[in-house]
Formats: C-alpha cells, sequence, structure tokens
C-alpha cells in the first residue's frame, strides 16, 4: 500500500514567538518545547491513523492551533481537530475556495462587513470588526456570509501570535433587524454558535456587541443560552457607541475613527485587504 499524500508534510518547528509571547505560552497554555515537540508528534501519528481524515495539514502551524486552542490537551485537540475537518465537509463551497479576491469577497470587506484592525491592543490580542448591518440580504447568501468568516479567521488564525494572545470581537448590529433570522434555520444557527465556541481553534477573550436592536434581543438571548459560562462572562453589551466610551472597558483608541479610535475604517480595511 502506497503512502498517503497530505495536504502539507510535517515540519521541524522553529519558534518565531517572541519571549514575551513563549512566556504567556507557558503559563497560560502549558506550552514549552518539550510539550510542544510530544504534542505535535502524537496528533500527526493520530491523523495518519484515523479513518475519518481522508487529508489534513501536517504542518506545525496549522496543528498548534488546536493544541493552543485546547491548552495542550491533546486529546481535546485531536476532537477539535475532527470537528473542523467535519465542518469544512459539510458546509463544503461555503467553507473552501477561500480566495479573498472573489469579487463578492472583496465587495463585503469594502464595505466593512468583517475585518480586523491593524494594531494590537495591551495584551498583544488582534480586535476583530463585525458590522453584519452593511450585509445586503438580497445581494448575497448565508453561503457568502460563512466564506467571508472563513476567509477572515483563517487568515488571522495563521498568525503564532493570534494562536497564543486570542481575539477581541467587537460587533456594530446597527441595521439588523428580524429578517436577518432567515438566513439560517434554527438548527443551522446552533450549530454556528456552538462550532464558533467548540470547533474554531480560536482564543475569544472578549465579545464586545453595540447598537443591538430591540426586535432581536430574543435571537441574542437564544444564542447566548448555547455558549458556556466562560464566555458569557467575556461578553459587554453597550445600548450605543456613547455608552460604550464611557464604559472603559474595551480600548477604543485601538477600534476605527468611526467608533472612536484613531484610524478611519476605510483605512483599516485598505489595510487588512492589502497589506
Amino acid at each position: 500500500m502506497s503512502e498517503r499524500e497530505w495536504v502539507s508534510e510535517p515540519d521541524d518547528y522553529v519558534c518565531t514567538l517572541s519571549k514575551e509571547t513563549q512566556e504567556i505560552a507557558k503559563e497560560e497554555l502549558r506550552e514549552d518545547a518539550n510539550s510542544r515537540k510530544q504534542a505535535l508528534e502524537a496528533v500527526r501519528e493520530w491523523i495518519k491513523k484515523n479513518p475519518k481524515i481522508a487529508n489534513c495539514r501536517l504542518d506545525s502551524r496549522f496543528l498548534l492551533k488546536f493544541l493552543r486552542f485546547k491548552k495542550y490537551s491533546v486529546l481535546q485537540a485531536q476532537e477539535a481537530l475532527e470537528r473542523y475537518v467535519l465542518l469544512r465537509q459539510t458546509f463544503g463551497i461555503a467553507f473552501n475556495h477561500f480566495d479573498i479576491r472573489i469579487p463578492m469577497m472583496e465587495e463585503l470587506t469594502d464595505l466593512g462587513y468583517l475585518f480586523a484592525c491593524p494594531k494590537r491592543d495591551s495584551k498583544g490580542r488582534r480586535v476583530i470588526i463585525a458590522r453584519p448591518g452593511v450585509f445586503d440580504l438580497f445581494k448575497f447568501t448565508n453561503a457568502d456570509m460563512c466564506r467571508i468568516h472563513g476567509i477572515v479567521y483563517e487568515t488571522l488564525m495563521e498568525d503564532e501570535e493570534n494562536q497564543v494572545r486570542g481575539y477581541v470581537h467587537f460587533a456594530d448590529g446597527q441595521g439588523v433587524g428580524f429578517p436577518y433570522l432567515t438566513l439560517f434555520t434554527i438548527k443551522e444557527a446552533v450549530r454556528i454558535v456552538k462550532n464558533g465556541e467548540k470547533t474554531l481553534p480560536m482564543r475569544h477573550k472578549e465579545v464586545h456587541v453595540i447598537n443591538a436592536h430591540p426586535s432581536m434581543k430574543f435571537a441574542l438571548d437564544f444564542g447566548i443560552s448555547l455558549v458556556s459560562e466562560k464566555i458569557k462572562k467575556r461578553l459587554y453589551f453597550y445600548t450605543s457607541k456613547e455608552e460604550m466610551l464611557k464604559s472603559d472597558i474595551i480600548e477604543t483608541d485601538v477600534l476605527p475613527k468611526e467608533y472612536g479610535g484613531e484610524m478611519p475604517m476605510a483605512e483599516m480595511i485598505g489595510k487588512f485587504l492589502y497589506k
């Protein structure tokens, strides 16, 4: 029987993280040179023997996403990786063909639907901006929505600094109303929320939401009921930009100028698209 071919082959990991980030990884994730080497070897052997995984990346940068996500619990990292592969297979085209140059993806990014601020916060975390109200329900589909999220998240997850330090999410609900609930069935919505926490290898550190329309309260309450207590404690809701600015919880200097920061949103989007 011939050797299977993989999307990427195993490599010898070379750590390029700063000393400070390595210290965070050790303190928060139990990562050091020895635990990293042993865990990578264990996960690669498991993948090669797993009949549910027909093909997969075996390079360190990819596998470390899952190990860091699960604080080096090899078993939990394997479970998350298996769910991740299943997710990519199940949703087909929506979670494949990740190319920001696809015209519809470029258009959604230019609109400011989803992008990351170029400046990290004081804890070194990337801040992801989401503005679902600019999503035109008559022009774009739920597959387009899934794909743009996939493009943005997969891009950010390739950065090892992000894998260790995690993410802050900032969402503006302005313009989102009842019709948006038709984008996904309840079953699909449940799966998306749960996968967002349990499957995508992202360390969600804070989630900030402003301008949530009252008509969406029951939908938000339903979504919140699906996440863990850990994530619930990291959720912050503001009725307006003014309330957010007064709260002093989120570092507004990192945000676009339109939300109290220094750099205009259009400039941030340009840096994210074309850096």
